[in-house]
């Protein structure tokens, strides 16, 4: 491993990877070595420690227990908590996204502590379920195009003072507090309920994350012919009017 590889970090993929959010892990590592950077990938199971040297660390979405059993198994394990000390870059979706936060509601239908990396907290939805198509506009500050992804969560995730909406909804559910809110955001941490994966359907965030990574204000040009058909695809099919 060279020691200027950029070092990416996927989180339990054994428990987080229900919804296809390995992707996420392939965009960021095609998008780098598209630049011409070297990558280091980490794939950490559950039962193996959280190393606190990566520069990008990608946390999966998943189903109740498995989202449990990555709680305490993260909360056990003081490697992410010192990698963001560190400086190190977080994007966690829908289970993890909520992981991140103080707290989350478990399979059990216990409240269940998390790790406290975001200013939220997750709650269940006593209502309809939010799936489907999502687009939400990105927190101008991070220089974004719309943001478009599948979500599937009765999660309802408050944001306390100390994050930002990572986006406002313009379709979708969104953090399902009804203030058109979608994820959060602070300094290098992200969380968000997008799947599709995000990363390919927002090769931008992507981007975004080696950017901070690098400590870098522009990445050299990359071909987004595939990803730039996708995203008009997906957008178009939310827009056209419901027959």
């Amino acid at each position: 491993m060279s020691e200027s590889a950029l070092r990416l970090v996927w989180v339990y993929p054994d428990l987080l990877s229900t919804y296809g959010d390995r992707g996420n892990v392939l965009v960021v590592e095609r998008r780098a070595r598209q630049r011409g950077l070297d990558v280091a990938r980490i794939d950490v199971r559950s039962d193996q420690p959280v190393p606190t040297s990566g520069d990008i660390y990608l946390i999966g979405g998943g189903e109740d227990r498995p989202q449990r059993l990555a709680g305490e198994r993260l909360r056990a394990d003081p490697g992410l908590g010192r990698a963001v000390e560190n400086g190190a870059i977080v994007l966690g979706v829908c289970a993890g996204y909520q992981i991140m936060g103080h707290e989350f509601v478990d399979d059990r239908g216990q409240r269940t502590p998390g790790l406290g990396l975001l200013d939220v907290w997750s709650t269940r939805g006593e209502g309809v379920r939010n799936v489907g198509d999502m687009l939400a506009e990105p927190d101008p500050r991070l220089g974004l195009p719309t943001l478009t992804g599948f979500e599937n969560h009765q999660g309802i995730t408050h944001l306390g003072q100390g994050v930002s909406p990572l986006a406002r909804v313009t379709v979708g559910g969104g953090n399902g507090t009804g203030d058109g809110t979608e994820g959060a955001w602070r300094d290098t941490v992200f969380g968000t309920y997008l799947h599709g994966p995000i990363l390919a359907r927002n090769p931008g965030v992507a981007d975004l994350l080696i950017k901070l990574a690098l400590d870098v204000s522009a990445l050299p040009p990359a071909d987004n012919t595939w990803y730039d058909a996708l995203r008009a695809e997906r957008i178009a099919a939310v827009q056209q009017p419901v027959q």
